[in-house]
Order: C-alpha cells, then structure tokens, then sequence
C-alpha cells in the first residue's frame, strides 16, 4: 500500500465524511457545471477522488444513470456504499490510484472536486493527464476544481497545488479547451471559508 493509500485510508476510517474539510451537503457548483456540459440522464460521468463524497447522491436524485465514482480509499468508497443503500448497486465504484489506474471505459463527464490540487509531483500531475486522455471521450467534458490562489496552502496534513483558470489549462495541456470556469467559496463544516476555482473544458 502506498502513502499516500495509507493516508487516505486512515482519513476515511478515523474521521466521519462530515469532519473533513471538504464535505459539501449540497454540490450545486459541481451539477450545475455537469448540466451545463450538456449531461443527459445516459451520459457516463465519472467522479475523480469521489469518496464518501455526495455528489453521486445528487446526480442519482437527479436522473442520471451511468455513473462511476473513483478512489484510492476504499474506505471512503464503502461509507458512500452504506449511504446510498441498494442504489448503490447501479454505480461503478472503483478503488484506485487515478495516477496508476488504467481506465476501461470511456466517460463524456469527468468530474474532479478537490483531487488533483494534492498532486504536487510534475510526474503525478503528468500521469493524471495521461488518464485524462485515454478516459474521456472526444467532445467530452472535464470538470476540475481546485484551491484557487487565495485558496489554503495545505489540506488534510498534505501541500496542495493551487490553480487559477490559465494555469489548470496550461497544466492540462492543448488537448482541453477552456470552456468555463467560476469561484466558489466553500463553507467548511466549522465554518471557514475555502476559496476553490473550477474550471469546465472540452477534451479535443
């Protein structure tokens, strides 16, 4: 098991999903960014460090069916699982590394909340990129948010990569159109504020 697998791991099984800094009841950035991407009820998205996240919940509740949700802890994987009780069956949940994984399908919505800002190594952000590429459909949207530049420094004991709108893009290269992009401040559940940008583009 990697460190940063232990990591995870360890966050996911000593900490409840409403006692890390990045739970969000309700994802409206994340939908409103999926459905303006143009998602339909059959469109596969796949959620990138999903976790115990509960934007699978609000994609469900919102009709949509071809859903993965990806994580290299499976703990967290499990604690989603348990919430959506027997719904859970009808998504595909993967336990992975997205720096290592090799994908089997091909998505028309990437959505990534939150994970790739922890990969500070040139090579990591290179691997993902790699993903990226094989994953996603031509035409198909990838959604990433990030800490913006006012965003922390740090997160879960870890350095973070903070991104505005022109360095995500260049970071992920000119196969990925700039398409949108907005600031949310998220309210961590003590109630401080996270400065995140998101950014939507289109894979070439």
């Amino acid at each position: 098991m990697s460190d940063r697998t232990t990591h995870w791991q360890n966050v996911y099984t000593t900490k409840a999903e409403t006692e890390v800094s990045w739970y969000q009841d309700d994802p409206a950035t994340s939908l409103r960014l999926i459905r303006e991407a143009g998602a339909t009820p059959t469109s596969r998205i796949i959620d990138i460090g999903g976790g115990a996240s509960r934007l699978v919940d609000a994609l469900l509740a919102a009709g949509y069916g071809a859903l993965a949700v990806l994580d290299i802890s499976d703990a967290a994987l499990a604690t989603a699982r348990r919430r959506l009780g027997a719904a859970a069956a009808g998504v595909t949940w993967i336990a992975s590394d997205v720096t290592t994984w090799t994908p089997d399908a091909r998505y028309d919505v990437w959505h990534d909340r939150a994970a790739f800002h922890f990969l500070t190594a040139p090579e990591d952000r290179a691997a993902y990129v790699d993903r990226l590429r094989a994953a996603v459909v031509p035409g198909g949207a990838v959604i990433i948010g990030t800490f913006a530049p006012d965003g922390p420094e740090r997160c879960s004991g870890l350095p973070v990569v903070r991104y505005d709108a022109h360095s995500l893009a260049a970071t992920l290269g000119p196969a990925f159109t700039l398409q949108d992009s907005c600031t949310e401040a998220h309210r961590t559940p003590w109630d401080s504020t996270q400065q995140f940008q998101f950014c939507r583009f289109r894979a070439g």
